[in-house]
């Protein structure tokens, strides 16, 4: 019989309160008071800064973000800079890797399996490349386009929304940490979000990298919550769990956690 999951969907929170709300629930996990869990969110608009990111992903310079209304973050994540805002689906898995806690690509490698897995299921088929992080539609790997971006920002070559090309784009980016053999973090899939942001950086370090959504793809509005109802089945299909839907409030009570302000 497969372990539980719990699977909690929380409003839209800020990327500070959602992260104070990671580490309470870890430290619930760590200490066994909870089983796996997995934490479905959106955030109000930020960057987050890996632990290998640099000045040069942000080539505006941070107050100019903060001008367009987007924070700035540190992370101890794994990764580089990316972008997150609303109608963007955020997974945190907060996992107990056990044995296999020393293998955190192998587990790199489920996540993204969860991801193609989901959006397949939404008629978006996805892949990865070696050497490259996250998913992508189909199509060939990325290659620089020489098209200068905002301020000299390069960018792939412009097209249409939804106009079939050879060159793939990044729909879904990945970034974890593990303490004690337990998870946090994890993977973002753009839904129905603004991809605008992702212009103004170079998004997880790779200056011609070309972004999309399922909104892109589909040319029409997708429902946010069906999609992430793929992704709870899909992450209970890869690693064996059996989900159980926890409200927030539920979830806080039980874990000693505090709720995050929407």
């Amino acid at each position: 019989m497969s372990a539980e999951l719990w699977v909690t969907r929380l409003e839209t929170v800020s990327y500070a309160d959602g992260l104070a709300f990671q580490n309470c629930l870890r430290e619930a996990r760590e200490s066994g008071s909870i089983p796996d869990l997995l934490l479905l969110l959106e955030h109000w608009p930020v960057y987050t800064k890996g632990r290998r990111s640099s000045s040069d992903e942000l080539p505006m310079g941070e107050q100019w973000y903060e001008m367009q209304g987007i924070e700035v973050a540190e992370t101890d994540r794994g990764g580089l800079v990316t972008y997150h805002g609303p109608g963007q689906l955020v997974a945190y898995p907060i996992v107990d890797l056990g044995p296999y806690d020393d293998d955190i690509h192998a587990y790199v490698r489920q996540l993204e399996t969860v991801m193609i897995e989901a959006l397949a299921d939404h008629q978006v088929p996805a892949q990865v490349f070696d050497g490259l992080t996250g998913v992508w539609t189909a199509g060939q790997p990325p290659i620089p386009s020489g098209e200068p971006g905002p301020q000299g920002t390069p960018v792939g070559p412009a097209s249409e929304a939804g106009e079939p090309d050879s060159q793939a784009r990044k729909i879904g980016s990945i970034g974890v940490h593990v303490s004690r053999g337990v998870t946090t973090h994890g993977f973002a899939i753009n839904v129905n979000n603004d991809l605008q942001p992702f212009e103004w950086i170079v998004p997880c370090g790779i200056e011609y990298v070309r972004m999309t959504s399922l909104a892109r793809e589909h040319r029409a509005e997708q429902d946010l919550d069906a999609f992430a109802a793929t992704v709870t089945g899909q992450f209970g299909e890869v690693f064996d769990r059996e989900p159980v839907e926890l409200d927030a409030a539920t979830l806080a009570a039980r874990s000693g956690a505090s709720l995050p302000a929407a």
